[in-house]
């Protein structure tokens, strides 16, 4: 019982880790959790501080041990199984994540959702706040980043502010979930546009398919995006169903909703940047994990969650 205290004692939100394996073995080892790579000359362990991980991505020619994942399970990191360059094969497929069996997570943020979940006017408008939570966290993100700047990812640049003012102000007066994806659409639509121009990358179609550096890249952090949005949404004890935006008929949908909090101010940006560079996929990785730690996006993920959940269904939402 020591032993899990001591591996729980960084706060999920505190934690800096996520780690994506491919072409190894995960394994449990004089009471550690390594990944054992195969050399020619000789075989190389790695050492994988669970403390301090949120979650693991095990990509193409990975294996893991039952008693590795007990050790992770007791520790509480996800472990979600994925294609190559922790995307699915399959563009249809999620990440099958492999959460900690825990009776002990709080109770009161799901008990609290589903005060206003059953009640669609109060559904649409934790959406609304979702999305403004989104605009204001590009600002915040894009106002004191030099690499963004040199970029033109620039919270001071008119048409970016123009852009975020007209998306709150549709976002406010929008009178369902439909016409909310389609403001939403045309953000993302309009971010891409401004984000090929900035970093002169020519001409841009977002395909989830497509071979291109950018397009590659977005699949990448979008999925690093999720495994902190699925994090978050375990420890709360929130299951992924309870959607207020995305996907009412797939499991994960509120996973999407939480990782839409973080994926256009932080995501978006590298992954322009990073193709236009000429970044390796693990280049591009790091920086997308060195932004989420700076940027405090777990911390963010969870505020705004526990404070719509905590909210009772007639107050205000938080501002």
């Amino acid at each position: 019982m020591e032993i899990l205290n001591n591996l729980k004692a960084i706060l999920h939100s505190k934690r800096a880790n996520i780690y994506y394996l491919e072409k190894c073995r995960v394994m449990q080892k004089d009471g550690r959790v390594l990944y054992l790579s195969e050399d020619k000359a000789e075989n190389k362990y790695w050492n994988i501080p669970i403390a301090n991980t949120t979650v693991i991505l095990l990509g193409t020619g990975t294996s893991i041990t039952q008693a590795a994942m007990r050790m992770l399970a007791q520790a509480g990191v996800l472990v979600g199984f994925s294609g190559g360059g922790a995307t699915p094969l399959l563009m249809s497929t999620e990440i099958e994540w492999m959460t900690p069996q825990s009776e002990y997570r709080p109770t009161e943020y799901v008990q609290g959702w589903m005060r206003f979940w059953f009640n669609e006017h109060c559904r649409l408008d934790v959406a609304k706040h979702f999305q403004n939570c989104r605009l204001k966290f590009i600002q915040k993100t894009w106002s004191n980043n030099r690499d963004f700047s040199a970029y033109g990812f620039d919270a001071q640049n008119q048409a970016l502010n123009e852009l975020i003012i007209q998306t709150k102000n549709k976002v406010d007066h929008a009178e369902n979930v439909t016409e909310l994806l389609t403001i939403e659409a045309y953000l993302t639509k309009k971010l891409y546009k401004f984000a090929a121009s900035n970093t002169k990358y020519g001409q841009f179609s977002r395909q989830h398919d497509a071979q291109d550096l950018a397009n590659t890249f977005l699949n990448h952090g979008n999925y690093l995006a999720y495994g902190l949005a699925a994090s978050t949404l375990w420890v709360l004890g929130i299951p992924h169903g309870f959607a207020v935006m995305h996907g009412k008929t797939r499991r994960g949908a509120l996973i999407f909703d939480v990782a839409d909090l973080i994926k256009d101010a932080v995501i978006l940006p590298l992954a322009f940047i990073c193709a236009h560079e000429k970044a390796t996929e693990q280049e591009f990785r790091q920086q997308c994990l060195q932004a989420f730690t700076d940027y405090k996006c777990l911390d963010f993920m969870f505020n705004t969650v526990k404070d719509v959940a905590l909210n009772t269904v007639h107050e205000d939402l938080p501002s």
